[in-house]
């Protein structure tokens, strides 16, 4: 559920190469992944929901718009808002992971603070690399600079998201050593994947 409305959204622009039509999929699947996961759960899962929300906010204004810039944009907005606020935490030694995570893992205060810098860290490098691949003229430059031929700036973007998911999935997991070393005792980790990727 995590990431079938993504597989959705990139399978439908490679499909119909049309960004606004591959938003109709996302917006709807989106919709659906947070029906099912309340009617499994019972609740609310607190990281899917928040990139959820976002992906159907965005989603539902590049389709009113008529305009495939918000949908680009969703990713660096939602990666600065949570970089910022998982890197502004640290001074205050609040662990915001900690509470969204808290029953998926249970790990020491400094692990939790090493987890909180790292995908805080994380975020805002997405954002900034959300927004070169989303920069027709940034594509373009970089695709010259190889001398390769002219890319379709939209795919390029969408292949980049794809890749997103990977780099997401890698990342997560190289954060197990950090659990499993600061893990409270008599616990098992559990799965980690603060960014669905959406």
């Amino acid at each position: 559920m995590d990431f079938g409305a993504l597989v959705a959204f990139i399978g439908a622009y490679f499909i119909t190469r049309d960004l606004i039509k591959a938003t109709w999929v996302l917006v709807i699947a989106s919709a659906i992944a947070l029906a099912v996961g309340y009617v499994v759960e019972r609740r609310f899962a607190p990281l899917p929901l928040i990139t959820g929300l976002f992906a159907l906010v965005f989603g539902v204004l590049t389709i009113f718009f008529d305009d495939d810039l918000f949908i680009k944009l969703k990713l660096t907005i939602q990666n600065v808002i949570l970089g910022g606020i998982l890197l502004g935490s640290l001074p205050l030694k609040k662990y915001p992971f900690k509470y969204l995570l808290g029953d998926a893992i249970k790990v020491t205060d400094h692990g939790w603070r090493i987890l909180t810098f790292r995908y805080g860290a994380y975020f805002l490098v997405v954002a900034a690399a959300n927004e070169v691949f989303r920069s027709e003229a940034a594509v373009l430059a970089i695709w010259d600079a190889f001398g390769w031929a002219t890319p379709d700036p939209d795919a390029v973007w969408t292949s980049f998201r794809g890749i997103l998911w990977i780099a997401a999935s890698i990342f997560g997991l190289s954060q197990i050593p950090v659990i499993l070393k600061h893990m409270i005792k008599d616990e098992q980790p559990g799965p980690v994947s603060p960014d669905t990727g959406l």
